[in-house]
């Protein structure tokens, strides 16, 4: 299943040669300068590497954008916004009519959810991110579900097939997330452009910056062609403010007001200046890349020592065949005070475990070989 190998990864993410010397898949401690310059989560129990967080979030650049505005706590957020959006629009090259703000990107899946999706149905492949389909579920949407090819990749043929008068909005997630795998991109961008004549595309880019094929396209483009594509970013990954909340939806103005109209949580002066200061914040932008892009490397490693099969990812975890049902495999790795990912039936028997600092994945691969020995 591993369609990347370690060595090829090395080549792919410009580690160095002294990594990939390093036996075991231990990784180096951050060095003194990274612990002071970027603030990593103090090492203490339960190790969360289960819900994909970034550690070493929010960076000080964003901490400091926080207090500076405590003083605008006692304001409401959308008189605030406009420099945001602003700077979104100028990311993505769209108007600033086709950005969205959400109190993370999952609140963005459920308003399109709800949006979209009422008096018919949403399509996607299972396993993916439930947020948006168990919550229109919940409004009375019908959901369905299509299982994932023999590759464990989204099956575009069949979705296609599958689209019907009945059909409201097809949802992709892209990287998948628990897979991490990256659709084709001629064949995901043909797709697109092909359903979206049809009905509604939702593609959640929540894992966007972690790809590492050169030149992958967004879906943004087709929203920048006047299509029915919505496209949804996160600040809770690499930018490390999930539990600040905060996102964004990309569309053309209609469907953009149509979602605006929505929006339940709105977002809050925190997120707005904190996620004003990560935009600007190319130096941790580039450190926690690359310190995913290790740790990953470290976990792999592992998994090859313990013949494990996993799939190459394009984001801040890995998924790998533990060839034992995962709930008896969180409860072991409980014991030990870590938290791993969740079940993904039918994979019942994959685990998803994410990145974290050197410390956490040292103790990953520490107790997997334990686990396994």
């Amino acid at each position: 299943m591993n369609g990347l190998s370690r060595r090829n990864w090395l080549k792919k993410v410009g580690l160095g040669g002294g990594l990939a010397m390093m036996g075991g898949g231990m990784l180096s401690p951050l060095s003194a300068e990274e612990v002071e310059k970027f603030n990593p989560r103090p090492f203490a129990g339960p190790i969360r590497l289960g819900s994909n967080e970034n550690p070493f979030g929010p960076s000080q650049k964003m901490r400091q954008a926080m207090m500076d505005h405590f003083d605008l706590g006692c304001r409401y957020p959308w008189g605030y916004n406009a420099d945001l959006v602003k700077l979104l629009a100028e990311k993505e090259g769209v108007p600033e009519d086709h950005i969205v703000l959400v109190a993370g990107s999952t609140e963005g899946l459920k308003v399109a959810g709800i949006t979209f999706g009422q008096g018919g149905e949403i399509i996607s492949c299972a396993p993916t991110f439930l947020s948006m389909m168990d919550y229109a579920e919940l409004w009375g949407t019908d959901i369905n579900w299509v299982p994932l090819n023999k590759d464990l990749d989204f099956d575009l043929d069949e979705i296609e097939k599958r689209v019907s008068y009945q059909t409201r909005l097809v949802f992709l997630c892209n990287p998948n997330n628990p897979t991490g795998k990256l659709l084709p991109a001629d064949r995901v961008m043909d797709f697109c452009e092909t359903v979206s004549k049809k009905t509604v595309v939702f593609s959640d880019e929540a894992y966007y910056d972690f790809i590492t094929e050169p030149n992958y396209p967004s879906m943004v483009e087709l929203v920048k062609k006047g299509m029915d594509v919505v496209v949804s970013r996160t600040f809770s990954k690499v930018y490390g403010l999930a539990g600040i909340r905060l996102g964004y939806m990309i569309a053309r103005p209609a469907l953009a007001q149509r979602l605006r109209e929505r929006v339940v949580a709105n977002t809050n002066i925190m997120a707005i200046e904190a996620g004003k200061a990560a935009l600007a914040d190319k130096e941790f932008y580039d450190f926690a890349l690359q310190k995913n892009a290790e740790a990953k490397v470290a976990i792999t490693q592992t998994l090859d020592e313990l013949k494990l099969p996993y799939l190459d990812s394009h984001a801040n975890f890995v998924f790998f065949q533990s060839g034992r049902d995962i709930k008896e495999l969180n409860k072991a790795f409980a014991d030990k005070g870590m938290i791993i990912g969740r079940p993904f039936p039918p994979l019942n028997d994959w685990c998803r475990i994410s990145t974290g600092t050197p410390e956490e994945v040292n103790l990953f691969n520490q107790y997997l070989k334990e686990l396994y020995s």
